[in-house]
Formats: structure tokens, sequence, C-alpha cells
């Protein structure tokens, strides 16, 4: 199995956003643009824009509008579910398709069974782990993606 690259992205932009977050230094949340996104792991704004998107929709990120605006975590690195985030982006389709086109091994096969449970297996075990699991070098990222962009 292999993620997408719209789901790698949108790990990225959390773990960007949660590394800033971390920083009890800054008494105001650091805001992201997008072109910074976009410079720091030398992305498109188009695949930007529309990840940054589906995280407000998935109300992970909050955004705000006009000249100094930007974007910033809406939760606490611990309350984002790695299973759910990438459950999400990756839209939760089946991992194996036996009806169309049809599989004529269909009614005497396993392996849509096995798969399906192996998913699952997956995501209980990405459960266990949060956006706050990924940030436990957080000052070495925050500096990593300082001198990146």
């Amino acid at each position: 199995m292999q993620l997408k690259k719209y789901t790698d992205y949108g790990l990225r932009i959390l773990m960007y956003l949660a590394s800033f977050d971390a920083d009890d230094k800054c008494a105001e949340p650091k805001l992201a643009t997008i072109r910074e996104i976009c410079d720091t792991f030398d992305l498109s704004a188009n695949h930007v824009n529309k990840v940054v998107h589906h995280l407000g929709r998935l109300q992970l990120i909050e955004t705000r509008r006009g000249k100094n605006g930007g974007f910033l975590l809406a939760k606490q690195p611990e309350d984002i579910s790695l299973a759910f985030v990438i459950r999400q982006l990756e839209g939760d389709e089946k991992w194996i398709e036996c009806e169309n086109p049809y599989c004529v091994a269909m009614p005497a096969c396993e392996l849509k069974g096995i798969v399906a449970r192996g998913k699952e297996l997956f995501y209980d075990y990405l459960s266990q782990y949060t956006l706050k699991s990924l940030m436990v070098k957080a000052p070495q990222l925050r500096q990593i993606f300082s001198t990146a962009s």
C-alpha cells in the first residue's frame, strides 16, 4: 500500500504547523502561508491550496484571510489522530475492488476479506498515534523548516 501524495502533503503541512505550535516562546501562534509551505517542501501552490482547504473542512486547521492571514492548527496536536487524518485524506476507498470489473474468482476468493482485515489493522495501529507523536523532535523540525524556505 502506498499513501497518495495528497495525504503525504497533508501530513507534512500538519507537521509544519505543529512544529511552530510547539514553540513555547511564541505568545501569538505563528500563521503559515501557502507560499511558506510551497517553498519549504517544494510543492505547487495548486496542490497545497487543495490540501489546506480540505484540512480546513476537516476542522484540523483554521484559516485567516487578509493581508496578515494564513493558517494554523485548529486543535492541539494530541487531539489529531493519524488514523483520522489518513483515512479522511485517502478517501477510505476499498483496497480490493472485486465487483467492477467483476472478478470471476470472487465466489471462491478470500483476498477481499483478508485485505479488508489488514486495512482495519492498519488503521487500528495508526489510531494509537497522534500528530503529537510525530513531534518528538519538534525543535529540530522547526529548525529544518526555518532554513528550508
